[in-house]
């Protein structure tokens, strides 16, 4: 079982991406990290590159104690060791378990450039174990597939080169080569689902399935190949549907699908927001009660950080808080920008075109929200024109409207955010003018 534990083993994995800058290995100080960090150490090309890496939750009493032990560990092997020290504490609907993976992979994210590569250490039993979790949670396709062994990951890439190895043969190179690691005693808890697996369920189904982690990983790879053959097809779907402009589905041509090809496009709506996948349930919900609602009504389906709502033909899937309103403010004169309570941000520019400069320098500035009733002259049409109907032309969402900026000059209204400047105001003098811009937060 040891053969396989060899320099080939790594290059392998790594012969699948661009030759490494460098190679951080995550390393918790348990012995399957030790020993992916011990087979890249006993590789001298390699050596110059590699960074262990020990990611602090501060979750253990003795997590001090492993990071003493990996520097040390690391330092033996001639290689170098970082810490980073991460909040793990879960969020509102938040597992432990989830929490502290996501702290975990945030930070290793940030360390990682263009042609960087990470190695972390699961292996064949990890893997059977997540598509055993993901099938019990009511995992698809793209769950099933559990873990890839080579994935983009921040700037650079994600490889596992033991995701192909059993876990007894990780266990035999280990005592062969007198690796001493530490142990998680928490790995003993039966309070998290994937130790119960691990410690209870899986021993009984290898004694009736031996090559059980064989088999199930063969099940992935097969999930993972049908999943890339779905995406394809939902990335050309998605496309007839989807607006780049503002993000948004059509709603007259998302119908017009079928029920089940308009979850595939939700779903990959959902993916190109980098947003986590939604549930059935919840899909279910998005075209029962907002894709056949009435065009004028504004049904939101929510979920703990974002919502889906529509406006007109359009939907919309934005963060579950509703956009702030902001304080009344002046604008000095002499500030090229001004930074609203509600986090965006109005600056100038000098133009040719726009708000005309003596008038802006002279005055004196307010910015403020809508109150109701406002109207404003436009240059080149005739009369004066509520905000209301202009929204309406302009198809701004109902619930964007009341967080844009009025800025008024002298008490007049000179201009609505960057939409609209009025007649009043407007000027068109080389370089006696200046235009507005809004910046939204990210």
């Amino acid at each position: 079982m040891t053969e396989r534990f060899s320099s080939h083993l790594i290059e392998s994995a790594l012969s699948h991406c661009k030759p490494p800058k460098h190679i951080y290995i995550g390393y918790s100080g348990g012995v399957d990290s030790h020993v992916l960090l011990h087979l890249c150490a006993a590789n001298l090309k390699l050596k110059p590159l590699i960074t262990a890496v020990y990611v602090h939750h501060g979750l253990q009493l003795v997590a001090d104690d492993w990071a003493k032990h990996c520097q040390k560990t690391a330092s033996l092997l001639g290689v170098h060791c970082q810490v980073l020290r991460v909040d793990a504490k879960p969020m509102l609907g938040e597992s432990p378990e989830e929490a502290a993976r996501n702290a975990r992979y945030s930070a290793l994210k940030t360390l990682m450039n263009s042609d960087d590569v990470l190695l972390v250490a699961q292996h064949r039993d990890d893997q059977l174990e997540t598509v055993l979790l993901q099938l019990l949670r009511g995992g698809g396709l793209r769950g099933l597939s559990a873990m890839p062994e080579n994935t983009a990951f921040g700037l650079g890439r994600l490889l596992r080169p033991l995701l192909n190895v059993a876990k007894p043969a990780i266990d035999v190179y280990a005592r062969i080569h007198g690796l001493s690691w530490v142990e998680d005693p928490s790995n003993q808890s039966h309070d998290y689902d994937r130790n119960y697996l691990r410690n209870a369920i899986l021993p009984l189904l290898k004694q009736r399935w031996p090559a059980c982690d064989k088999t199930v990983a063969r099940s992935a790879r097969h999930c993972a190949d049908a999943q890339v053959v779905i995406s394809a097809v939902s990335e050309q779907l998605f496309l007839q549907v989807f607006n780049s402009h503002d993000q948004t589905l059509f709603i007259s041509q998302l119908t017009a699908c079928p029920a089940h090809e308009q979850a595939l496009i939700i779903r990959h709506w959902f993916k190109h927001l980098k947003l986590k996948m939604p549930s059935s349930a919840f899909i279910a919900r998005v075209q029962s009660e907002i894709l056949n609602a009435r065009l004028d009504s504004d049904p939101i389906v929510a979920r703990q950080h974002y919502c889906v709502r529509r406006y007109r033909d359009k939907l919309y899937c934005l963060p579950s808080l509703v956009p702030a309103q902001f304080e009344a403010v002046t604008w000095l004169t002499g500030q090229p920008s001004l930074t609203l309570s509600n986090k965006k941000t109005l600056t100038w520019l000098p133009s040719s075109t726009g708000i005309n400069r003596s008038l802006w320098q002279d005055a004196t500035i307010k910015v403020c929200i809508r109150h109701g009733g406002e109207k404003i002259r436009l240059p080149g049409r005739s009369g004066h024109h509520t905000l209301k109907k202009l929204f309406q032309e302009a198809d701004i969402p109902t619930w964007e409207r009341e967080t844009l900026p009025l800025i008024y000059l002298d008490g007049q209204l000179a201009a609505v955010a960057d939409l609209w400047i009025s007649a009043d105001f407007y000027s068109e003098e080389v370089d006696n003018c200046l235009t507005l811009r809004l910046l939204k937060s990210s």
